[in-house]
């Protein structure tokens, strides 16, 4: 190979490698945004279910509890 063959190449992988740098930042800062989001959607799992335990047990009979419907 001359010279000229090996600082093509050696361009090229450069080029690649930076390319690649800046696509597995890009990936690691949408991961880390994607942690965020999950989190606060966990947050958000967790409120509702503890309002809808409060809901369900001061207002809600259990549907042994309930009258049958009318018959008509």
């Amino acid at each position: 190979m001359s010279h000229n063959d090996l600082q093509a190449r050696l361009d090229e992988l450069e080029t690649r490698l930076a390319f690649q740098d800046d696509i597995i930042n890009t990936l690691s800062e949408q991961v880390a945004k994607q942690e965020m989001d999950i989190r606060e959607l966990w947050d958000a799992k967790r409120l509702l279910h503890n309002q809808l335990k409060d809901v369900s047990s001061s207002h809600l009979k259990r549907e042994e509890e309930e009258a049958p419907p009318p018959h008509y």
